[in-house]
């Protein structure tokens, strides 16, 4: 009898073997295969930077000579909560994936049992030879498998895994805004700082200015009209000191938050005047769609939509599945896993859908239409990518020459306000003239320190649109 037992369980399992590669081999993929879409990239950029090198590989922030915007990025990156968030994503949908690729294999339990029960006889006679009350014990594994014919599971991992490649690039999006905000942040405060310095020195110069001119208006040598000019204008330039040193908090602030500190006070290295101008980075067009993970992040979400077809579609089909059980179920413990008290089932199920008032056609219509919004917006990334790398290079070369002609504004100003001075004491002009002298110096000094700050953040901007290997090193630093 066990003999049989065996060599029925030994057949059935070569049949069922030999079924399920046939289905395996002859199985097919429902849906549209991927096919990565064309693009039309521009032959070149609108502005071509003669001095530019390939750096995009490297830290680039670290031509800015300055150790304390180092150790921001470096902090920002160990301790920023939207990159943290990020990464938690990314253990999520990794997970999420190792779900999908779970049902491509069969799944097998184990499950096991005992019991003690008594029947009532005097509803139905027991004969003398059962027991009662009876005991059962049982032992078995249990595994159950969907035979993926027609690509269902397949196109459920391949649209997952697509999603976790999406979230990994996601993080890398985060990485690369973080650690270009951090680095605008910093110039910001420079920049602040400086224009906080000049702000500070014109309303002491003013100050000592107008107590001069009291004392010269209470001995009757000037009018009251050129001491209310006087007092204009020391008052002008106090004004914004405390204008600027609000904004310097407020951008603290936000600083601290990308570091992710409470807000608090930011230690600064040297000062906007003592930072390096870094070199612009070298590019072609088309290597954006490789170098910036926005890019790529669109691509994998197309890949996904494009898999979530085939699911749908797959919806027409039966569904084959196989179930069984293997074990042993004996009334006496001792009997458990003797020979006869082995049992075991196989069985086969189909589930064909016969009527579902367009529910599949539906699902089908959504996951295309859905396809379609992510094929549009692939398209619409990358040229904003393309948009935002020229308008960086824009505005780095046009900046340089509004910097070029600034400096000469501001020493011929600074000439100026000399020669109106000495004409002034030597009586040639009124103090009118010193006035809108100094006027014109101060607003082309406030004028050129923030152009001089927008040429660092053009070249800041211009890395993170351009993208590049200095994501994956960024990256790197995010292990504490």
């Amino acid at each position: 009898m066990n003999n049989s037992c065996h060599l029925i369980i030994g057949n059935s399992g070569r049949l069922i073997t030999g079924l399920l590669a046939g289905l395996l081999i002859t199985g097919c993929m429902i849906g549209p295969d991927y096919e990565k879409p064309t693009v039309d990239s521009p032959a070149a950029w609108r502005i071509d930077v003669a001095e530019a090198q390939d750096l995009s590989n490297s830290r680039w922030w670290g031509q800015f000579d300055d150790p304390v915007l180092s150790e921001l990025i470096e902090e920002a990156l160990k301790s920023n909560k939207d990159l943290l968030i990020a990464t938690s994503r990314l253990d999520e949908f990794l997970g999420r994936y190792g779900v999908a690729r779970a049902d491509l294999f069969p799944q097998v339990g184990a499950d096991g049992s005992a019991a003690r029960d008594r029947a009532s006889e005097s509803l139905t006679p027991l004969g003398p030879t059962i027991d009662n009350p009876d005991n059962i014990y049982q032992a078995f594994l249990t595994a159950t498998w969907e035979i993926d014919l027609w690509g269902r599971l397949r196109r459920a991992t391949e649209a997952a895994q697509a999603e976790l490649l999406s979230t990994a690039e996601a993080m890398q999006v985060v990485i690369q805004t973080l650690v270009s905000s951090v680095a605008l942040s910093y110039i910001d405060l420079l920049n602040l700082d400086r224009q906080l310095e000049i702000s500070q020195e014109t309303a002491k110069t003013r100050k000592e200015s107008l107590e001069i001119f009291t004392k010269r208006h209470l001995a009757g040598v000037i009018s009251n009209l050129e001491l209310s000019q006087v007092k204009s204008e020391y008052y002008l330039a106090l004004a914004r000191v405390p204008e600027i040193e609000r904004a310097i908090g407020q951008r603290e602030n936000a600083l601290s938050l990308l570091l992710g500190r409470n807000p608090a006070p930011i230690k600064r290295g040297g000062t906007i005047a003592e930072l390096k101008l870094p070199t612009a980075p070298a590019g072609l067009p088309s290597d954006l769609l490789t170098r910036r993970p926005d890019i790529r992040q669109a691509e994998q979400d197309l890949i996904a939509a494009n898999a979530r077809i085939g699911i749908a579609r797959a919806a027409y089909f039966p569904t084959v599945s196989l179930t069984g059980f293997l074990g042993t179920s004996s009334r006496d413990m001792s009997d458990l896993f003797e020979g006869h008290s082995k049992a075991w089932n196989f069985a086969g199920n189909v589930t064909v859908p016969i009527f579902t008032a367009g529910r599949i056609k539906g699902e089908v219509e959504v996951a295309k239409a859905i396809q379609q919004q992510t094929l549009i917006n692939y398209q619409q990334i990358i040229q904003n990518a393309f948009r935002e790398v020229d308008d960086a290079l824009v505005d780095q070369d046009r900046t340089r020459e509004t910097l070029d002609a600034q400096s000469q504004q501001v020493m011929a100003l600074n000439d100026y306000a000399h020669l109106a001075r000495l004409r002034y004491d030597e009586g040639y002009s009124s103090y009118l003239e010193v006035l809108d002298a100094e006027r014109s110096l101060f607003n082309v000094d406030l004028t050129y320190t923030q152009t001089r700050a927008d040429l660092f953040s053009a070249l800041v901007n211009l890395y993170k649109a351009m993208g590049g290997g200095w994501i994956d090193l960024a990256d790197g630093m995010t292990s504490p």
